[in-house]
C-alpha cells in the first residue's frame, strides 16, 4: 500500500514541476509513513539525483561552463577556505564541542551532508550529532530551495547571477538544484557547473583532516559523478547525439525532481528529537552571516 502512495506522491511532484513542492512531498511522505532506511527512496536518492544532474550535462555548453568557472571558482574557492574557517572557529568560540564543529563548519563550506558524512569515521563523530547536524543542515536546505529565489528577485538577480549565487551560499547540491530550478533553466545550468566544481574541495578537506586526526584511512571518496557530468558536457557540444537535448532536459528535470523528493525522505522524527538548543542555533547563526558575505565575495 505504501508504494501506491509513493506513486501518488511523486506523480504529484513530477506534474507540478515545482522543486520545493517535491522536498516538502518526500519529508511528508516519510513522516506519515515512517519510511525505514531501506526504503527505495533513501537507498537510491542520491543516484537518483546525480544521474538527473549528469543528464543535465548533456544540454549544457562546454565554452559557457569553461567561461563561468574561470571566472567564478576562484571567487567559491576563497568562500569555502573562509567559510570553514570562519564556522569552526566561531563553533568553538561558542563551547561547541570539536568534532560538532568539524561537521558544521565541513556541511557549511563544501556539501552539506556529503561532507559531514564523509568526514565523520575519519574524526570519530558521535552517531547522534551527524544525525543532528544532517537534520539541522537539511531544515535550512530546504528554506534555502523556498527563499532564496523570492530574494533572488528582490535583488533583481539575473538567471546567471542567480546561479553563481546559489551554487555559493546553498549547502547540499539537492538544495542548489532545486533553489536555480525555481529561478530559471539558465541559473539551473550555471548553479549546476559551479556547484559542483564546489564539492571538489571535499578532497582536500577529507586528506587535511585525515592528516589533523592521524587516520589511517588510505583511500579518499572521490565524488565520480563529477567526472560523468564534465564528459557529458564535453559530448553534449562537441558530438551529435540520437536524441534531442529537450528530450534529454525534460528526463532530466524528472529524475531531479524524483530525486529532490526521495531527499526529503531522509528527514525522520528520530533525526529531530536529536536536536538541541545548542546544536540547532549554531548552524542557524552561522548561515545567517554566511549569506550576505557570500553575496559580497561573488560580486563585488
Amino acid at each position: 500500500m505504501i508504494y501506491f502512495y509513493l506513486i501518488i506522491f511523486l506523480f504529484v511532484s513530477i506534474f507540478f514541476k515545482i522543486p520545493i513542492l517535491a522536498i516538502f512531498g518526500g519529508i511528508i511522505f516519510s513522516l506519515m509513513f515512517k519510511t525505514k532506511n531501506e526504503f527505495i527512496t533513501k537507498k537510491y536518492s542520491t543516484i537518483i539525483l546525480q544521474t538527473g544532474i549528469v543528464l543535465l550535462g548533456f544540454s549544457i555548453n562546454y565554452q559557457s561552463a569553461i567561461n563561468s568557472s574561470l571566472q567564478y571558482m576562484p571567487a567559491i574557492s576563497t568562500f569555502v577556505v573562509l567559510t570553514f574557517t570562519f564556522v569552526f572557529l566561531l563553533g568553538l568560540s561558542l563551547k561547541i564541542d570539536k568534532n560538532y564543529s568539524l561537521l558544521v563548519a565541513s556541511g557549511s563550506s563544501i556539501c552539506g551532508g556529503t561532507a559531514m558524512v564523509s568526514i565523520a569515521p575519519i574524526i570519530k563523530s558521535k552517531n547522534e550529532d551527524l544525525a543532528a547536524a544532517l537534520a539541522i543542515i537539511f531544515i535550512l536546505n530546504a528554506l534555502g530551495v523556498f527563499l532564496f529565489p523570492f530574494i533572488g528577485e528582490l535583488l533583481n538577480l539575473s538567471q546567471s547571477q542567480f546561479g553563481v549565487w546559489a551554487a555559493t551560499v546553498i549547502h547540499d547540491t539537492s538544495a542548489v538544484i532545486g533553489a536555480s530550478m525555481s529561478y530559471g533553466y539558465e541559473s539551473l545550468e550555471t548553479a549546476s557547473t559551479l556547484k559542483l566544481g564546489r564539492t571538489l574541495w571535499l578532497i582536500p578537506l577529507i586528506m587535511l583532516i585525515s592528516i589533523t586526526e592521524k587516520s589511517d584511512k588510505k583511500h579518499f571518496p572521490f565524488p565520480m559523478f563529477v567526472i560523468f557530468f564534465i564528459l557529458a558536457i564535453i559530448s553534449g557540444s562537441y558530438f551529435n547525439t540520437t536524441i534531442e537535448k529537450e528530450i534529454i532536459r525534460n528526463v532530466s528535470q524528472i529524475l531531479l525532481l524524483i530525486g529532490l523528493f526521495s531527499v526529503g525522505t531522509q528527514i525522520t522524527f528520530k533525526n529531530l528529537k536529536n536536536i538541541d538548543s545548542k546544536k540547532l542555533i549554531y548552524p542557524i547563526i552561522s548561515w545567517i552571516l554566511i549569506i550576505p558575505f557570500s553575496f559580497f565575495i561573488v560580486f563585488l
